[in-house]
Formats: C-alpha cells, sequence, structure tokens
C-alpha cells in the first residue's frame, strides 16, 4: 500500500500497487506543499508532516485521520525511531526539533536548534539512525547534532561544530552508519561516521557543489536516497546538469554524468541496475534513465509537466511517477519503460509506499 500527496488541497489518496488501484481519499491534512511520510513498523499509521506544522497520524487502512496536531510553524520533514515508538519532526519555525510519541503523540522533548554560537537555525535533514537516535543538521549555525533516546526521560545530544557552511540537506546511507549533509555555503559535503562519531566530521567530495562558476539553482537536489548500485552512488550536481558518480570506498568523485537538467530526484531501482533522475524547472517535464554499468543514458521519457516526484515498487517493477501539472499519477513498467496506467490525482507531489517503513532514513 501507499499514500500519494495531493499538494494543492490538502489531502492525501491511499493507494495499493499491486493493482494499482484508488483505496481512499483522505482530507483535512493542512498544507501539504512540502509533505512528507514516514510509516509504523507494522504498515498501518503514516505519519504525515506538513508544511504549516501539522503532523497527522493516518490510519491508512480505514482511510481516516487517527489524530491531527499542529506542533511548529513551519516543518520540513521527519522521522521515525528504530524501535517505533518515536516520531520526530523538524521544523524552520520556531527551529528546533520536537520528538512525540507515536501512538498517543504526545511531547516526549523539545529541542530548539540554538548553536554552540547560539544562533537559531532552520532544522533539515532529520533522520532516523540505529540505536534510537536521531540526526539532524542546524543550517545557519552550521552544525549537526545526534540526539540519542535510549534514555527517555534523559535525551543525550552530541553536537558537532567543525561541518561547513549551511548544510541544506542530508541522507544516512541505507546500513545506517554515514550521515552526509550536503553544504549550500561551500563546495563539499560533511560525513559523520555514526560507528566513530567520536571521529568527528569528516569532508569529502571538495569538488560537489556549484564550483567557481556560481550556476543559478532553480530548485536545490535531494539528497535523500541517494542512488547506490555495489560500491557506487550517483548522485544530483548543484546548478549543474549533470549526475556526480562517487566512490563509497574512498567517498571520492569517479566522473560526472550529462543529463537533461538540473537533477532533483537520482533513485535507484532496487536491484541497483538502473538510475531514474527527474529535474528541476524549466525541464521538469522529462525523466532520464541511467545504466549503472555503462554509466550511459539508456532512455528519455517526458511524462508531462511538472514530474515532482518517483517510488518504486518494492521488488522494482514498475515506477510511479507524479505529473503535478498533468495531475496525473503515471505508472512505468522499470523493463521495457512502457506506461502501465495513469491514476488521477489532484497536483500529485510525494509518493511514498509502506516498505520505507522498514528502511532507515526513509
Amino acid at each position: 500500500m501507499g499514500v500519494i500527496i495531493e499538494r494543492a488541497t490538502g489531502s492525501v489518496q491511499i493507494v495499493e500497487h499491486s493493482t494499482s488501484s484508488k483505496l481512499h481519499h483522505v482530507e483535512g491534512l493542512g498544507d501539504l506543499s512540502h509533505a512528507s511520510i514516514v510509516f509504523s513498523r507494522d504498515e498501518r499509521y503514516a505519519y504525515v508532516f506538513g508544511r504549516d506544522g501539522g503532523l497527522t497520524k493516518l490510519d491508512i487502512l480505514n482511510g481516516a485521520v487517527a489524530k491531527r496536531i499542529v506542533q511548529g510553524g513551519n516543518s520540513i520533514g521527519g522521522a521515525i525511531s528504530q524501535d517505533g515508538d518515536l516520531v520526530a519532526v523538524s521544523n524552520y519555525e520556531p527551529g528546533g526539533v520536537r520528538i512525540f510519541d507515536a501512538s498517543s503523540l504526545e511531547l516526549i522533548a523539545d529541542l530548539p536548534a540554538i548553536g554552540t554560537n547560539n544562533i537559531r537555525s532552520k532544522v533539515i535533514g532529520l533522520v532516523d539512525a540505529p540505536g534510537d537516535r536521531f540526526v539532524f543538521s542546524l543550517y545557519e549555525a552550521d552544525e549537526i547534532w545526534i540526539v540519542d533516546l535510549t534514555d527517555r526521560e534523559h535525551p543525550e545530544t552530541i553536537k558537532f561544530t567543525e561541518v561547513g557552511r549551511q548544510p541544506y540537506d542530508a541522507l544516512i546511507t541505507p546500513d545506517g552508519r554515514y550521515y552526509i549533509a550536503g553544504l549550500f555555503g561551500e563546495n563539499g559535503m560533511a560525513l559523520l561516521d555514526l560507528w566513530h562519531p567520536e571521529r568527528g566530521v569528516r569532508r569529502i567530495l571538495d569538488q560537489y557543489g556549484r564550483g567557481k562558476e556560481k550556476m543559478p539553482v532553480y530548485k536545490m537536489p535531494h539528497l535523500e536516497g541517494w542512488a547506490v548500485a555495489g560500491d557506487t552512488a550517483f548522485v544530483p550536481a548543484i546548478g549543474h546538469h549533470e549526475v556526480v558518480v562517487v566512490d563509497l570506498r574512498s567517498w571520492g568523485q569517479v566522473s560526472r554524468i550529462p543529463v537533461h537538467g538540473q537533477p532533483v530526484f537520482v533513485m535507484a531501482r532496487p536491484d541497483g541496475r538502473h538510475v531514474w533522475v527527474n529535474f528541476a524547472f524549466p525541464d521538469n517535464d522529462v525523466i532520464q534513465v541511467l545504466d549503472t554499468e555503462s554509466k550511459k543514458i539508456i532512455r528519455t521519457l517526458k511524462p508531462g509537466k511538472a514530474v515532482l516526484h518517483m517510488e518504486f515498487t518494492p521488488r522494482g517493477e514498475k515506477v510511479w511517477v507524479s505529473v503535478r501539472d498533468e495531475d496525473q499519477v503515471q505508472i512505468y513498467d522499470t523493463h521495457n519503460f512502457e506506461k502501465v496506467t495513469t491514476l488521477p490525482a489532484e497536483k500529485p507531489s510525494g509518493i511514498f509506499f509502506t516498505n520505507r517503513a522498514h528502511k532507515i532514513g526513509l
């Protein structure tokens, strides 16, 4: 099963991907213009993080809102703990992370994002990590924090200050070991080894960024869900019409692949053979498919205006594509690249399938 965000109307569709059908339509979820979702470990509940600070617990079996609170002024995402008991929300306003009981949505902890330099910051790149930890970055304060909630009454916070300027988004590797933040204020990325946090933050990919020629950036790329194939990652470039190829053993750049526009999502099919790429405005009517072995574009598709998100079915035989300005979700066969069917949706954006419940960082 899964959930499709309808960003303009504060509503969602609950769908199932076996027969590609809609099950429920649920309204009243607030501002979903940048909404994201995590799932309970039993896959029954979706926690929807709205831009208006709303946190909605959605019962996807019954197609109804189980509970909804407004916990902040401007939320940008969230995460669920390894044990499934805690839901964390990252906020731009007032700036910080709030952590709730996943069952009741009762507030467990309130962590203002005030850096060691006394600067209050927007929080970005919030992910769950093994050991009931949450990791996130402070945009203005230039810091990365780890919050350990093993002891619910006394959360422990470790703060890293030598990070780099303006971390704008982040990811955690699928094995839960490395947290990597992209830097908007300078070239490079910040890497934190969660097995050995005592080693501090390491700078990698010094060439990653806009480079000496400051290209216009129409939309910052999403780092969550790096396309990983074996020992190689495929990463969206910033401001350039390229996908960056990274060696995960050395954390060095291997090559750069020219693509149609500025990449937003670079997503690997579950088997790692192909990578699907969508693009920022004005080139957002196209998807390109990269072969991870040859490092070449093998297919260019034109679903329509404003392709915002892609989601593979759990074993990767199909991919669902939201095409906002066409009011459609299009479903493609990932082996022959043919469109299988189309579902109507009101200004769709994010698509989230419940198998995410069992993946770190998603």
